[in-house]
């Protein structure tokens, strides 16, 4: 005969699993002055206890750009703390890249999140080697994705040969002595 759980322990039960298998969540809740059209832009910096964070309100899934649209605006219940480690203000998620799934009411990690690529895979760019008064251009082709200040590897249209360089802001790729 199954002896009953108790309610208390089924509540742990389901805690303990919902850590393990989605993340930690996000011990919250809604502003109470925050309307459900209201976007999130405005967010305070390092408050103490009862701090504005932004969470998931819907699943992004990898590679889906976050747009405030996708992040609802919650308060912490005072006494809680954000964890270290994870994306909770605007300026560190806005356009940002999600590299894994990331699910509602969860925190974001910041290692779940990345730059969007400035060059993509097999793209064709310029490639600029310069040293003192001389500047080499050439055309290649990009072997990885890159954001700027990415270090990534290309190869040359006209010789073949591989090169590694650094993603430029303007998306041009510089290359340095091999």
């Amino acid at each position: 005969m199954a002896m009953p759980i108790s309610c208390s322990a089924f509540r742990c039960a389901a805690l303990f699993v919902a850590l393990v298998a989605g993340g930690m969540p996000a011990f919250a809740q809604e502003s109470a002055s925050q309307s459900t059209s209201q976007s999130a832009t405005q967010i305070a910096s390092n408050q103490p206890a009862g701090e504005v964070v932004l969470i998931p309100n819907r699943v992004i899934y990898p590679g889906e750009t976050i747009e405030l649209g996708a992040l609802k605006q919650v308060t912490l219940i005072p006494g809680k703390h954000k964890p270290d480690a994870v994306a909770t203000r605007s300026e560190e998620l806005q356009g940002k890249i999600a590299k894994r799934t990331l699910l509602p009411g969860r925190y974001i990690p910041s290692a779940a999140i990345r730059e969007a690529w400035l060059v993509e895979q097999g793209a064709a760019v310029q490639v600029f080697f310069v040293a003192g008064g001389l500047t080499i251009t050439a055309t290649a082709v990009t072997l990885q994705p890159g954001s700027a200040g990415d270090f990534i590897k290309v190869r040359n249209s006209d010789s073949g040969k591989i090169l590694s360089g650094t993603v430029m802001a303007d998306g041009t790729i510089q290359v340095g002595a091999s």
